[in-house]
């Protein structure tokens, strides 16, 4: 399943014999031991000797140490030097301050800083709404977690978290123009977290939560909501939840459905999967049935928690119970946010003629998407390198520009339904196609169009 990925991109600096076999020997050892090579440059020419840069794909950095290995396997060959990419970016951290203004003189100095600040202070002094207008507020989101969930590697803690959240920092300004800035608290205490959130939220017009586990991050939530008059936001629940309803929405589009007449199979019931199903349900399916590793969840099922008992309430309609492939048995959609690996060709072949599968684990889905394909008339995952990612990038950065400029105070159903039409919409008909049921994250088209649609909602 694995595939040679730039995430586990290297440079390798080789001094090899000048002669004229030098670059085809060097190449086959790395496509001997799977290596994509993506560049090869001489540094340094010599009567006796070569310096080349070759530049590969691998698969984990165990096997960029088996490239590595093969290339200095090769007679006369040296290698010098093996950097690592991705940490080269990472060094010194991906974003910066920068000032708006010029300081170029005395009378700029004066009017930025003392004492002309003076006047802006008292002026937000008497009306503290004026912070929206004359500050960062306007124009600024915090990217909070307690590192307690990030990506799928578990509870990292806040030091390991803040390169995630960095680069979370980097997508706002890059697809929305959102100053965002990483807030990584040193603690997991649910009560210290809303305390400190509340704390901060002055400077901010709006709050990102991120990598934060379940089920305190429900509770985080809610309770800021409640707290604060900006809109808190869980990306790991409500941007993959309205990533996956544009996508449905469009892959029920390509096999002629309509989510009406669908039943609708979750696995995974954490963050996302929760905040998938509730969203999922402000759409009408026929029915949704939520699986986690204890099995289908049910109404009869004990020692369920707040979370688990609200979905067993709301879905699950004849109370089926069984386990995941079970589940399946005549199901029009699978929706995965789970493990891998859980199921083959063989349970997709149980599935309603014309089926959905998006597994979206990663780095590996819930199943092959090559096996999937064989049954499933539209497959999504979440990786890169397969057609149709659903990625949240779709969502977030949007979705924070039209709550900014709306000025909102708090976020709805509606504003993250409205965003999931403007994702599916910009997918119009003439290019709507079984391998293309979300636009790329780079199409410059989706942020604006989200921003608008959530800024309509957030006004109506």
């Amino acid at each position: 399943m694995p595939v040679p990925g730039p995430g586990y991109s290297i440079t390798v600096r080789v001094e090899a014999p000048p002669s004229a076999s030098a670059a085809g020997d060097l190449t086959s050892a790395v496509g001997r031991v799977g290596g994509v090579i993506t560049a090869f440059d001489v540094v340094e020419s010599h009567s006796d000797r070569v310096v080349v840069d070759i530049t590969c794909n691998a698969m984990s950095a165990n096997h960029a140490r088996d490239i590595t290995d093969a290339i200095e396997a090769l007679p006369g060959v040296a290698v010098r030097k093996v950097s690592d990419r991705t940490f080269l970016m990472h060094l010194g951290g991906k974003i910066e301050v920068t000032a708006k203004v010029a300081l170029r003189n005395r009378d700029d100095l004066s009017r930025a800083y003392t004492p002309g600040v003076a006047r802006i202070c008292q002026a937000i002094a008497e009306n503290p709404d004026d912070a929206r207008r004359l500050t960062i507020k306007r124009n600024t989101v915090a990217v909070v977690t307690d590192g307690s969930a990030v990506l799928g590697l578990g509870n990292l803690g806040p030091a390991a978290a803040l390169p995630v959240m960095e680069g979370k920092a980097a997508l706002f300004k890059k697809f929305a123009g959102v100053d965002a800035w990483p807030v990584c608290l040193d603690t997991q205490d649910t009560e210290e977290i809303i305390r400190a959130v509340e704390l901060i939220a002055p400077v901010y017009g709006g709050i990102n939560l991120e990598d934060i586990a379940a089920p305190r991050c429900f509770e985080i939530e809610a309770r800021l909501r409640e707290k604060l008059d900006i809109p808190v936001f869980h990306d790991d629940q409500h941007g993959t939840a309205i990533c996956v309803v544009a996508a449905l929405r469009n892959a029920l589009r390509v096999v002629g459905k309509d989510m009406a007449d669908c039943k609708i199979v979750v696995c995974g019931v954490g963050a996302a999967g929760s905040a998938i199903i509730r969203l999922l349900l402000q759409r009408g399916p026929a029915d949704v049935v939520a699986v986690d590793i204890d099995g289908i969840v049910n109404r009869d099922r004990r020692n369920m928690d707040a979370n688990l008992a609200w979905v067993a309430q709301n879905t699950n309609r004849d109370n089926q119970t069984g386990r995941l492939h079970d589940a399946l048995v005549g199901a029009d959609v699978f929706i995965g946010v789970s493990a891998p690996n859980l199921f083959g060709a063989a349970q997709v072949a149980t599935m309603a003629k014309g089926a959905v599968v998006f597994a979206l684990a990663n780095p590996d889905p819930e199943i092959d998407p090559v096996e999937a394909h064989q049954h499933a008339a539209v497959v999504a995952t979440g990786r890169s390198d397969y057609p149709n990612q659903i990625n949240n990038v779709l969502a977030f950065p949007g979705v924070f520009r039209g709550l900014l400029d709306a000025q909102a105070k708090t976020i709805t159903d509606a504003m993250l339904l409205a965003a999931a039409d403007a994702i599916a919409d910009t997918v119009d008909g003439d290019r709507l196609n079984p391998s293309f049921i979300v636009p790329s994250v780079f199409d410059a088209a989706v942020a604006p169009a989200v921003a608008d649609a959530v800024r309509k909602a957030a006004q109506a």
